[in-house]
């Protein structure tokens, strides 16, 4: 029933294009655990967003290229099963921290399969998916794990120390979200998806990209400068260069020749640098934040 195809399609390797937020929440948790590390980062890396893609994925049924996969491969009812297993195990993971976390996960995989199930399909409009989106991709997950590192429970939302960092990473990621779907103007619109991206056309979104990342790089160098860490916005200013460099030469070109710049390649080039480049930088902040660096000096 499980076949190679179903199991590419839930395209794990992905996950470390949302590994920042995690990397993040855990550098600013207080109750370091490994028991509880090694399950949350199961649940939401290994289990939850694969279930998340291979569910999109079946009800999508792309015949182009899409995040992480250059040639998808037909889909099959092998993968829907496969997606709610990988979605009841993301649940018990979380419940082995306690219920409340569990409840978390589930929550993220119900609004995850509201966003491409035919019968409401966040995705076909276009704002609604982009919020939905960058929130629970971002500011959801960034509390979620941060619950989940901490044996904590819904209350964490309520907490400014969480759910303000929480929000800067909706901010990266309401910038960046547009730009993951520009090359699928084509396959979007035989679907009636009106994603974002398809609204803003191939300008409009690098220009909506570039304002949004100002506005996340403004409101992460606010936090950093709040919490009287200077040293640790140098680093994630400089962390983000090559991806800004990347942005800029890609726009540049993109304006010359869309059909030959706007393409799998380059978005997935720009996943890679952002997710080399942001993993770096808070897998060093939560090393600095928690002074495990103190030990080398």
């Amino acid at each position: 029933m499980f076949t190679l195809a179903s199991w590419k399609h839930l395209r794990i390797p992905f996950s470390f294009y949302l590994m920042p937020v995690f990397f993040f929440a855990l550098a600013l948790t207080p109750n370091h655990n490994p028991e509880r590390l090694l399950l949350i980062f199961m649940g939401l890396h290994l289990f939850l967003y694969p279930a998340s893609n291979g569910y999109n994925s079946y009800f999508d049924k792309d015949e182009k290229s899409i995040g992480g996969l250059r040639n998808p491969p037909k889909v099959n009812k092998g993968l829907y099963y496969l997606a709610l297993l990988f979605t009841l195990i993301s649940v018990m993971l979380g419940a082995m921290v306690n219920w409340q976390v569990g409840s978390m996960l589930l929550v993220y995989s119900l609004i995850s399969m509201a966003y491409s199930h035919p019968s409401i399909r966040l995705k076909k409009y276009a704002v609604a998916s982009w919020i939905v989106a960058g929130f629970f991709q971002g500011c959801f997950t960034f509390c979620m794990a941060y619950a989940g590192l901490s044996d904590f429970g819904w209350d964490v939302f309520a907490k400014s120390h969480v759910f303000i960092p929480g929000i800067l990473t909706s901010l990266m990621l309401w910038g960046s979200y547009p730009l993951t779907q520009i090359y699928q103007h084509e396959e979007d619109s035989k679907r009636g998806d009106q994603t974002l991206s398809l609204k803003l056309g191939i300008k409009g979104t690098f220009t909506f990209a570039a304002l949004w990342f100002l506005v996340a790089g403004s409101a992460f160098s606010w936090y950093f400068l709040d919490k009287g860490q200077e040293q640790a916005l140098f680093v994630f200013l400089g962390s983000l260069s090559p991806v800004i460099l990347y942005f800029l030469v890609w726009f540049t070109f993109a304006t010359k020749s869309v059909e030959r710049y706007v393409n799998y390649d380059w978005a997935m080039w720009m996943n890679r640098i952002s997710g080399i480049c942001l993993n770096a930088f808070f897998i060093w902040y939560f090393l600095e934040n928690t002074q495990i660096m103190q030990v080398f000096y």
